[in-house]
């Protein structure tokens, strides 16, 4: 398995990824054959190999890479959950995790794909078991959720030992509840989600009521406040 591992590293030395200020996601710089690059974060990217297809390689930038090790902690005290990818181990600037399959939340709204109720109780339980390991289920949302054969999977852990609740899934499960169903068969435009999220980084914790707010993307989508 480590063997499988050293053949990516080579690939993993041909590119760099490196971090910004203000929360800004990571840049990729270089290029290596068949290497992927399947997800950008504020911390790391997360690349694909052909060659090792049951594996995915998180790569920390430099400003960020003493969050590797607290990742790697937190991976093992979930392990055993079917909630979570599994991590195999370390490089020297990444995580070895389980490839995982799927489409997530934020690409069913663009694809239109159904979410189930399952979905978002199978996070509710990935919250609960969280917590059951003395750790904290944060910034939990649309693009950190897989649907994997109809069920929930919870792909970024980074923030779980963190404290205090941002409430971006409680936020999330009220809006399936009460706004989903109006467009549970629509295919989202990028750009509508990308306004969305825009305005929500944006807003005043201290003053920001959810009802309120889906009112205002209600008339993003429709064109007029619903009553």
């Amino acid at each position: 398995m480590i063997e499988d591992w050293k053949q990516v590293e080579e690939a993993l030395r041909n590119i760099e990824v490196v971090g910004h200020e203000n929360n800004k996601p990571v840049s990729v710089i270089g290029f290596s054959e068949n290497l992927r690059c399947i997800g950008i974060g504020t911390d790391a990217a997360v690349f694909y190999y052909p060659d090792t297809p049951n594996y995915a390689y998180k790569v920390y930038s430099t400003q960020s890479l003493e969050k590797k090790e607290v990742e790697a902690d937190i991976y093992k005290r979930l392990e055993g959950s079917s909630y979570f990818p599994h991590c195999y181990g370390t490089g020297p600037n990444y995580l070895v995790l389980s490839f995982e399959q799927g489409v997530t939340l934020y690409d069913c709204l663009i694809q239109g794909v159904r979410v189930s109720e399952q979905v978002i109780q199978d996070v509710e339980n990935a919250r609960e078991f969280v917590r059951s390991q003395g750790l904290n289920p944060r910034d939990i949302h649309l693009k950190n959720v897989l649907l994997q054969e109809g069920r929930g999977k919870v792909l970024d852990v980074s923030e779980y030992i963190k404290e205090g609740n941002d409430s971006r899934w409680e936020h999330l499960v009220w809006t399936y509840k009460h706004f989903y169903p109006l467009i549970s068969e629509m295919q989202v435009p990028a750009w509508i989600l990308e306004t969305i999220t825009n305005w929500y980084n944006r807003i005043d914790a201290a003053s920001f009521g959810i009802e309120d707010f889906s009112k205002r993307v209600s008339q993003l989508f429709f064109g007029k406040r619903s009553k």
